[in-house]
This record gives structure tokens, C-alpha cells and sequence, in this order.
């Protein structure tokens, strides 16, 4: 069986997000033989923009935080509430540093059993067409694009479902369709496609 992931997956694990365990789950199905993890060579740097994009916004929160506290120190009247802002500045300076290692942690974790679909020349004009009639965004289309285009190289009997948290732009009935001739199915819920590579290992 083949499952194909998107970075979201990655996010899951590292940020020990809602469906992280049914993540680790798939990732300790994939230790077998039987079980193959692919996921788009764009979500392994996808997380990674997410992160430090996060980490700007948290060092920009907590420097205008710490700014309001040296006005409030000021003042008597605070004094008390003033510890708890000052703990809240210390854990968004912190969990900047945390996320990345965790990310850099479980992405060597991913990498010892997923295979990654590397960014051949031939996905670029599918990940454009997508842009065009799909109208899903760049990094989206270049993910769907590295799918379909692995998709076309394996034989179609073989069991295969697409993982993908993004049901907002990837509903298309297009998208469904194309899927389904691969015999590959789109799921929209990491705890969905555990129980569904479940199913498919009983059968």
C-alpha cells in the first residue's frame, strides 16, 4: 500500500497537534515492508517556512509585550499581573526554540521510512495547469503535481490513499476523480486514513 502525506503530517508530529497519535500511528505502519510513506519533496521546507514565519510574529508579540510592561511597572497597580506577562513573553520567546527543534527532530524521524518525490522537471508544467483550472494556490499545486505525477509510475492495483488536512482546496470533484482512477483514495482527516490503512491491511 502507498500513502501519500502532505506537510501538514509533519506539523502534526512536531507541534503534537489534535491528530498527532493516528501520525504516529501511519509512521509505525510504514516500518513494514508492505506500508510505503511518500510525501511531495515541498512538504519537507513547507513546515519549516511555517515555523519561522511563526517564530516573527511571536518575537514581534513579545517585543511589543515587553514594552507594555515597562510602561505598567510604572505603576503600582499591577504589580502582581505583571509576573504572569512576563511569564507569557519568556514562553513565546521559548516555544519558538522548542517547535524548531521538534520539527528538525521528527522530520529525521520521517525520513527513516518515507520516500520523498523529488522535484523532477516534468511536475513544474503539471503544478502550472493545476494553478490555472484547479485554482490552487502555488505550493499546493506543486504538492498535487508531485502526487499525481508519482501516481502515473506505480501500478494502479496497489492500494493508495492521499492524506491531506487542506479539504478547503483540494474538494474539487477534478481532483476526486483523478484520485480514484489511481486507486488512490483522498482523505481528509489523519485519524480517517489510519483507520482506513487499518481496513486495508485486514482485507
Amino acid at each position: 500500500m502507498i500513502i501519500y502525506a502532505e506537510s501538514n503530517f509533519v506539523l502534526e508530529l512536531a507541534l503534537l497537534q489534535k491528530e498527532h497519535q493516528s501520525c504516529q500511528k501511519i509512521l509505525s505502519f510504514c516500518e513494514t515492508d508492505n506500508i510505503h510513506l511518500l510525501l511531495p519533496a515541498m512538504c519537507l521546507t513547507e513546515p519549516l517556512e511555517t515555523l519561522v514565519r511563526r517564530a516573527k510574529n511571536r518575537k514581534s508579540l513579545a517585543s511589543q509585550l515587553e514594552i507594555e510592561i515597562k510602561q505598567l511597572s510604572r505603576t503600582a497597580l499591577y504589580s502582581v499581573q505583571l509576573d504572569t506577562l512576563q511569564e507569557v513573553t519568556a514562553l513565546l520567546l521559548q516555544s519558538r526554540e522548542d517547535e524548531m527543534l521538534r520539527l528538525f527532530c521528527e522530520l529525521e524521524n520521517i525520513l527513516k521510512v518515507a520516500e520523498i518525490i523529488p522535484m523532477v522537471p516534468e511536475i513544474l508544467p503539471l503544478a502550472t495547469d493545476f494553478q490555472k483550472y484547479l485554482k490552487l494556490p502555488p505550493q499546493d499545486s506543486i504538492v498535487y503535481a508531485s502526487v499525481v505525477h508519482h501516481l502515473n509510475t506505480v501500478d494502479e492495483s496497489i492500494p493508495k490513499c492521499f492524506l491531506n488536512l487542506n479539504s478547503k482546496d483540494f474538494s474539487h470533484l477534478d481532483i476526486k476523480t483523478t484520485l480514484n482512477s489511481h486507486n488512490c483514495k483522498l482523505l481528509f482527516s489523519f485519524e480517517k486514513g489510519y483507520h482506513y490503512i487499518q481496513h486495508q491491511l485486514k482485507l
